[in-house]
């Protein structure tokens, strides 16, 4: 049966054996919203003060060892068996595993639930809370990532040998921990004028500074993660039709908007004008031959197959500073105990329907009901730049079209309804590029950041080891 290769464990392994004994200690949800949270470990450890799961065959039973404590997380226990079953998801998901050694594998596992225990009681102790609305969100956007139904990913879960239960905890432990370093670290990270001029000095002598500048455009036929050769002949297929068409004259942005699985899709299947560096190598070398306006592929790669137009191709530093705004407003309602998350997303609903059936405007009910300083424009945000919005937001935000009204998201600062209003191309004034500069100094500093937070929780946890895991 093909397990489901969400992004719940897409670096799990990258995680534990790029980085030192020291580091994999440290580790960190990666990202800071729904999207990029999946992109973390596959298990992790359960909440504190619940029972550990049992660990689940898969296949011909066989022999398991006996079910002994490894280590105690300020006298919480950890199980052999939670470090063989997040052992077992590693190698599932990731050959590389397969070359390191059982025992230093499963060392650092060990480690990386320890610190992953000591934040999840930090949190507790600190009452950082996730609601079930939140939970059954970032259930849709795995399902969305693999190109499911929830119905089809809660399947595939089961049959990879997780009950809902855990998986739902799974979440619930990883948004927890992303809310946990939200406030612990990235909130009181700051930046300074001296910080951002030394760190745009250092771009402008990098090499990459050199890389030519691309804008390309793509169709994306999603192939998911354990289909059959079957299945990927059939997507193949139909990537080669649409390059034919493409080739053949037909409008390559209609063919992204009707065809495409990539959020792109909205923008006619265009990624934005960038310097090479910043495209996957793939579609570098891909499109390298290619003049603009001309077509190439179908390429494969592990997300399905890319048929890519070229849009234009400039010298070095011509894309200095473009990039793709979006015109977006919002209503943003917040949620307490006094007005729980699910009260808030079903108001947020029914002003969805009384916009869309013509009975209400948005920008009035924005007036009267958004609970940010956007109130008083209607809800306007303006036009905002790639990362300017927490990654949840921004997620929900580009899978919108001109137009759209998503359905209520929910944030770490409520709830929200956002509409698109138009895209554009644009290129950045010195303040905004400083801005952009600040926040991508900012994400960086975080990393460091996380990493002395994380050894600070890890040094203040009275941790004790008894036997070594053992398969």
């Amino acid at each position: 049966m093909n397990h489901i290769r969400s992004t719940l464990t897409l670096a799990c392994f990258a995680t534990l054996v790029v980085t030192s004994s020291a580091q994999a200690q440290g580790f960190r949800p990666s990202g800071r919203g729904i999207t990029d949270i999946m992109r973390t470990g596959p298990r992790v450890a359960p909440a504190p003060g619940a029972a550990a799961p049992a660990a689940k065959a898969s296949g011909p039973a066989v022999q398991r060892s006996a079910e002994y404590i490894v280590a105690l997380v300020n006298s919480e226990p950890i199980t052999n068996t939670e470090v063989q079953s997040r052992m077992s998801r590693v190698l599932k998901e990731n050959a590389e595993a397969e070359r390191v050694p059982r025992a230093e594998l499963a060392r650092l596992v060990l480690e990386r639930l320890v610190l992953e225990r000591a934040q999840l009681q930090l949190a507790k102790e600190t009452r950082v809370n996730v609601d079930d609305v939140a939970i059954e969100q970032a259930e849709q956007t795995v399902a969305r990532q693999n190109q499911l139904s929830l119905s089809e990913l809660r399947a595939r879960v089961q049959a990879d040998g997780i009950t809902l239960d855990e998986f739902r905890s799974d979440l619930r432990n990883q948004l927890t921990l992303t809310r946990l370093r939200d406030r612990e670290v990235d909130n009181k990270l700051k930046i300074t004028d001296l910080d951002v001029d030394q760190y745009l000095r250092e771009q402008k002598l990098s090499p990459k500074a050199n890389a030519p500048d691309i804008n390309l455009a793509q169709v994306l036929v999603a192939v998911p993660d354990g289909a059959s050769a079957a299945d990927v002949a059939k997507a193949q297929q139909k990537a080669q039709g649409i390059a034919q068409r493409a080739k053949a004259g037909e409008d390559f942005a209609k063919l992204a908007r009707d065809l495409s699985d990539s959020p792109e899709r909205v923008n006619g299947g265009a990624i934005g004008l960038r310097s090479a560096d910043k495209y996957p190598p793939l579609f570098v070398e891909a499109t390298q031959s290619v003049a603009v306006n001309g077509i190439a592929g179908p390429v494969r790669s592990g997300a399905g197959f890319h048929v890519i137009k070229v849009l234009a191709k400039g010298e070095a530093g011509s894309a200095e500073g473009v990039v793709t705004q979006t015109q977006v407003r919002h209503i943003l309602l917040r949620s307490d105990p006094k007005v729980p998350t699910a009260d808030a997303v079903a108001k947020l609903a029914e002003y969805k329907r009384r916009i869309q059936s013509g009975s209400a405007d948005f920008a009035t009910l924005a007036r009267d009901n958004s609970q940010d300083g956007s109130a008083k424009d209607g809800g306007e945000l303006g036009w905002s730049r790639p990362g300017q919005f927490v990654p949840e937001f921004e997620e929900a935000m580009d899978r919108l079209a001109p137009g759209q009204i998503s359905d209520p998201l929910v944030s770490r600062f409520g709830v929200h309804l956002i509409q698109v209003e138009g895209r554009r191309e644009s290129k950045l004034s010195q303040a905004e590029q400083r801005e952009t500069a600040r926040a991508e100094l900012r994400e960086k500093k975080a990393d460091e950041a996380f990493e002395t937070w994380a050894q600070e929780v890890r040094a203040r946890a009275y941790v004790e080891y008894r036997e070594p895991p053992q398969s």
